[in-house]
């Protein structure tokens, strides 16, 4: 069984369908930069674009950075344009593609979906957190393999601010740090708060920055949780988003 996914991102909105039997891409994905500003009729087309791509005529999965509320509603948009917010995105979304059934979900949540059911995360018990370093920070939170969406634990406050804004990889890439640098200042400042509150046996990390684990993880020292990247990788919401579609289409 195939659902077509699409990721939206502070920087591109990428989608492809998915083979839900495989839990993995059907068809190598199409990416499109995200405009700026990221308005909702701009974001719209540009999934327009990336679901017209493959001619696809099916459910669709949609991931948004920010909260989502019965899987249609913006609640927040940090990294978007806040015209965003109280937007019915299911509808708009929906119109845009010609009628098709739209879902909608946090990105970070559709991702930690993903990598619970078929990545980093199967079979795990107990308090699991992905969190997706990109333009923001993302979090998907499970107790016992069950969701508790909408946490955005990457606006927690560190050293006075937002947390994204000193542990992306935006915040990376805007202060100029290393790898090694980035990883024990801050994201292992970040990732001691995140424990102390929620004490989870295993984070798995997710967004971009997964592909290149190698760099940062080995310098994160003192968490007393598991840390591994996302098998996903940067596909995991692309993924997670078709599978919550197909999730809404079996009701």
């Amino acid at each position: 069984m195939q659902i077509f996914g699409v990721d939206i991102g502070g920087s591109g909105i990428k989608g492809a369908p998915v083979d839900l039997d495989k839990g993995d891409l059907a068809q190598e994905r199409h990416k499109v930069l995200t405009p700026h500003p990221a308005t909702p009729e701009g974001v719209a087309d540009c999934v327009k674009q990336v679901v017209d791509h493959f001619g696809w005529t099916g459910p669709v999965g949609v991931t948004f950075p920010g909260v989502v509320t019965d899987g249609a509603t913006i609640r927040t948009a940090a990294n978007v344009d806040p015209s965003w917010i109280d937007t019915d995105a299911r509808a708009l979304l929906g119109e845009r593609l010609g009628g098709l059934p739209v879902t909608v979900v946090n990105d970070a949540d559709a991702a930690g979906v993903a990598e619970m059911q078929v990545g980093a995360g199967r079979g795990r018990r107990g308090t699991v957190i992905l969190l997706t370093f990109g333009t923001g920070i993302g979090s998907a939170l499970f107790v016992d393999g069950v969701l508790v969406p909408n946490t955005e634990l990457g606006h927690l406050e560190l050293d006075g601010h937002d947390a994204e804004k000193r542990a992306s990889s935006k915040a990376r890439e805007d202060h100029d740090l290393s790898w090694e640098h980035w990883a024990e200042h801050r994201v292992r400042t970040y990732l001691a708060h995140v424990e102390m509150l929620f004490s989870p046996e295993l984070f798995i990390i997710g967004g971009g920055v997964s592909r290149k684990a190698h760099k940062f993880l080995p310098h994160i020292q003192g968490i007393k949780a598991e840390i591994v990247p996302a098998q996903l990788q940067n596909n995991a919401g692309i993924v997670g988003a078709a599978m919550r579609a197909a999730g809404h289409q079996a009701r």
